[in-house]
């Protein structure tokens, strides 16, 4: 099983979320809500960063998609990358690895909280299985727990998944195909646009991961094109998208640019079934 894809925008893709988005829509006006407000989570996180345009690399609960955003708007032509690996997979590599030395825990609730708070990735990991990196966290309920190398052999399947199994693009890989995508598709007149990396999901908090993926797309793209990349960790951590949306909400244009209300969508709706 291949579990990365690249999301083209396909006419059945875009009924599919034209569908959800009405559905939704829907079920919230039924509830009385007066205007609703629709942004692209990645989005979200893009304005979070005061940035209307570059590549948001977001670390969901089962999959990291590479979401390239220009003036705002998602360019799905261009191509949404998405690798089957996100913070799901994390935890769960974490807990083979404690199994396999022997750490007796409870429950996942104590493997996530060691990974959120002992976990990072290293910068070069050859090096660091050299290091000591022991490092201890008291989980409520459960005691001390004592990790070493599986702090950064944790985050290390998002650049070699098949440590874990998974038959993936690395990360660094996935961004830059993206970056690939977006200098052939030459949306314009120069490339500077892709070149802001943001990161945003709370597995996506992890120590070093910035630092470790602009090593990593350096090595890999030709110097003309590498420079001026940068890759921002998440500006508010695990709420960087709703930082996100607490920004547009202030914007002397909210909620007339932004929202749509009752009756607009009522009336959308009846001239989408008229046509």
């Amino acid at each position: 099983m291949q579990f990365f894809f690249s999301a083209s925008d396909t006419e059945s893709a875009k009924a599919s979320r034209q569908q959800l988005k009405e559905a939704i829509h829907s079920v919230l006006f039924d509830m009385n809500v007066p205007s609703v407000c629709a942004v692209n989570q990645a989005t979200l996180a893009l304005y979070a960063a005061r940035k209307t345009s570059g590549i948001v690399v977001n670390v969901g609960f089962q999959v990291t998609s590479i979401v390239p955003i220009l003036h705002g708007k998602v360019m799905r032509k261009v191509g949404v990358e998405v690798v089957g690996l996100g913070a799901l997979k994390l935890t769960g590599y974490l807990r083979e690895l404690m199994q396999q030395n022997n750490i007796q825990f409870e429950s996942m609730y104590t493997v996530r909280a060691l990974k959120e708070n002992l976990c990072y990735v290293a910068e070069d990991y050859e090096a660091e299985l050299s290091k000591d990196t022991q490092a201890s966290f008291e989980a409520a309920g459960e005691g001390w727990f004592t990790l070493s190398k599986e702090r950064f052999q944790t985050g290390e399947i998002l650049f070699r998944p098949r440590m874990a199994g998974v038959r993936a693009m690395g990360l660094h890989e996935a961004v830059v195909l993206c970056m690939d995508h977006c200098h052939a598709a030459e949306l314009t007149c120069d490339d500077s646009w892709f070149k802001t990396v943001v990161l945003s999901g709370g597995s996506s908090c992890l120590p070093g991961l910035a630092e470790r993926l602009q090593k990593e797309v350096y090595g890999l793209l030709p110097s003309s094109m590498a420079n001026g990349i940068r890759v921002i960790p998440p500006p508010y951590g695990a709420d960087t998208a709703w930082f996100g949306a607490r920004l547009i909400s202030n914007l002397s244009t909210f909620p007339e640019r932004w929202c749509i209300t009752k009756k607009q969508f009522r009336k959308k709706s009846k001239l989408n079934l008229i046509f």
